[in-house]
Order: structure tokens, then C-alpha cells, then sequence
């Protein structure tokens, strides 16, 4: 099934202390379960339910890299914070041009950073969800990169995501590899370099092109062939930890069409005022056999109480959800005369009192 690229992008962005004794949990594995539709520890046979965040950015509108050396306290409590929330999941958007210095080179100190974060999540019992090729500021994106062509470009992700899999492959604190987020394939030939979606939010580019022309193929098909090879980049040094895609609303042939080439589907739903029924339809077309996280979910087109009434009944999909934490508690919200600290504020309240995890 052909694909058209979205005219319009989804969107979003406005704008505690907790032991860190290593539970008993977090000494083990996360897998998909004998039944397919969920996720356990490994050994126990527990199930695990992903309840988490998106720590894109913080309040500030830094993405972690801007901050996680010379503020490293700061990334520390973050997640000591999410951690006391409730969170068992943390979503992490790695950029491309601080983890690639070629092709073939990857950067050995944010490897290293990155090591620092997977042993900080360790101790707090929290486990990872690396989201790669992350080019949300189009001003960082390495020239050299742009300028390849989709051969080239498929290589050098794969390089990418060796790199990041050698380093964690030992670590049970890591959930997950996401390999992009919101990976889309035109529908009419780009001109060369164009693999950034023109669509921006905050000055942030969160979809990307898989390639400039699909010159006839089908669109699924040349989702499949790009997750095969990625994956398999990933199966050559770590064998243990789950891969997925986090998916757009529009993309559900891609999950289909790849569904063998995933642990399990992550899609990104902002379910939208008095429209709850499609907002279900449309999580319901991700079921392709593989468990399925929301992955992204925010109170953004509808208030607290409808993203609350879409959770509960999304169970009979989903086995897992992950929304947003930028770095300021609920207390530090609450003093706060800002509407978009008001509606975070309403959504993590919303996040403690439902927590399936309970």
C-alpha cells in the first residue's frame, strides 16, 4: 500500500526525590511475552507494562545533549523525578550529529555520556527507550550527512545503530532501540539533501524522509527494506534488547508491512476532543500481531479527563503508553500562572493517579 507523506504534522510542545537502590525488577531482561501481545521480565515471567516519558527537551527547550556534561545534576534529578512520578519507562531522542562524526566514525564521548545515563538509569530501576537519528535542529545536522545518498544514508544509520548497540548491549536497563521517530517516504521525488520534513515546531523538525525518491516502489516496502537493515546492523552485536519505529497516525501499512522486522509497534496518538472513538479506530489498526505502545499521548487536543478515558479503553490494544516530562515537577507547576503549565500540570496528575503499575 502506497503511503502519501503528511501534509500536516502532528504536534506538540508548550513551551521528589526517590531511592536509588536497584530493585529487584531491574536485575532482569524485558521481552515480549509468550503470547505476543505484551511484555515480561526475563526470568521471573512478571509482566511489565511500559509507563514512562518522552524526556525530549527540557522546560528550557534544550535537548539533552545542550546540557548532560556541564549540567550533569540536572539530568540526574530529572529522572529521579519521573522516577517518583511513577515512570518505569524513559524515552531518550539521541541526535545524529553528536553521536556520528562520519559515516563510519561514531563520537566516542557521547557514547561514553550515553554509558553514564544507561548506569544512572540502573541505579533509579528505570529502563531506556533510545530513539535515534535525531536531527530536530536542522542547523545541527552534519552537512556530509545531508549530502549522501540513500545507499549511503542507510549505511551510515546502520553504523549509528551498531555503535549504540555495542555500547548497550550488556544493559538490562535498556527497554528498547526506536530507530527514528516519525520516519515518512514522499510521495513525489525530492530534491537531493531534502530529508528533513519542511514542518517545524518550536524550530524543531521531528519528521524525517527515509528517502527522496521512492522512484516507484511501494512506500511500505521501502519502510520494510529500511528497518531489515537497520535491525540487522543491531542483531549483529546485541541480540537481546527490542527494536521498533515510532509511527505516525497515517502509517499504519508500514507497520504491517514490517511487522516481522519489529519486537513491537510504537505509534503516536493525540486523541482529539469528543473524537475518542476514532482516536481508538485508528490505535486498533497498529494491531499486526506484535504488541503495541502509545508512545507519544499528550492532552493537547483534548483535556486531561478524554486522554484518561482514551488510555482505559485503549487497553484492549495497547500494553503500554509513554507521554512527556520537561523537567519541572507538579509542585513547581502548581505555583505557575502559565496555560501550558497548567495543562502539564493537569497531565501529570492524570499520569500518577492512573498508573497501571500501581
Amino acid at each position: 500500500m502506497a503511503l502519501r507523506e503528511p501534509i500536516a504534522i502532528l504536534c506538540l510542545f508548550l513551551a521528589a526525590g526517590c531511592s536509588t537502590t536497584q530493585p529487584s525488577a531491574q536485575r532482569e531482561w524485558i521481552v515480549v511475552g509468550g503470547d505476543g501481545k505484551g511484555f515480561v521480565f526475563q526470568p521471573s515471567g512478571k509482566p511489565f507494562t511500559p509507563w514512562g516519558f518522552n524526556y525530549d527537551h527540557d522546560h528550557k527547550s534544550r535537548l539533552i545533549e545542550d546540557y548532560w556534561e556541564s549540567e550533569w545534576p540536572t539530568v540526574e534529578a530529572d529522572f529521579r523525578e519521573m522516577k517518583a512520578l511513577g515512570a518505569n519507562v524513559v524515552r531518550v531522542h539521541l541526535q545524529f550529529g553528536r553521536f556520528m562524526d562520519g559515516p563510519d566514525r561514531p563520537n566516542a564521548r557521547s557514547l561514553a555520556r550515553l554509558e553514564k545515563l544507561v548506569a544512572l538509569c540502573e541505579g533509579l530501576g528505570l529502563y531506556l527507550d533510545l530513539t535515534g537519528f535525531g536531527c530536530y535542529r536542522k542547523q545541527d545536522t552534519p552537512a556530509w550527512y545531508d549530502a549522501l545518498n540513500e545507499p549511503q544514508r542507510w549505511q551510515t544509520q546502520a553504523n549509528f545503530w551498531r555503535a549504540i548497540a555495542r555500547q548497550c548491549a550488556s544493559h538490562n536497563s535498556v527497554f528498547a532501540y526506536d530507530l527514528m521517530n516519525e520516519p515518512v517516504v514522499p510521495g513525489e521525488r525530492l530534491a537531493p539533501g531534502a530529508w528533513l520534513h519542511p514542518a517545524s515546531l518550536g524550530g524543531f523538525h521531528f519528521v524525517q524522509r527515509i528517502t527522496l525518491d521512492a522512484a516507484g516502489r511501494d512506500h511500505a516496502e521501502v519502510f520494510r527494506a529500511w528497518v531489515h537493515q537497520l535491525a540487522s546492523a543491531i542483531r549483529e552485536v546485541d541480540r537481546r534488547h527490542l527494536v521498533t519505529v515510532g509511527l505516525l497516525p497515517i502509517t499504519s501499512g508500514y507497520a504491517y508491512a514490517a511487522a516481522a522486522e519489529m519486537d513491537y509497534v510504537s505509534v503516536h496518538i493525540y486523541p482529539e476532543k469528543g473524537k475518542l472513538e476514532e482516536s481508538l479506530q485508528t490505535l486498533q489498526r497498529f494491531c499486526v500481531g506484535k504488541p503495541v505502545v502509545v508512545e507519544e499521548m499528550f492532552p493537547l487536543n483534548c483535556d486531561a479527563d478524554e486522554l484518561g478515558a482514551f488510555i482505559e479503553q485503549s487497553r484492549k490494544f495497547a500494553r503500554g503508553w509513554i507521554g512527556f516530562y520537561w523537567g519541572r515537577t507538579p509542585e513547581e507547576l502548581r505555583g505557575s500562572k502559565q496555560m501550558a503549565d497548567a495543562l502539564t500540570l493537569r497531565w501529570l496528575e492524570l499520569f500518577q493517579k492512573i498508573n497501571p503499575n500501581r
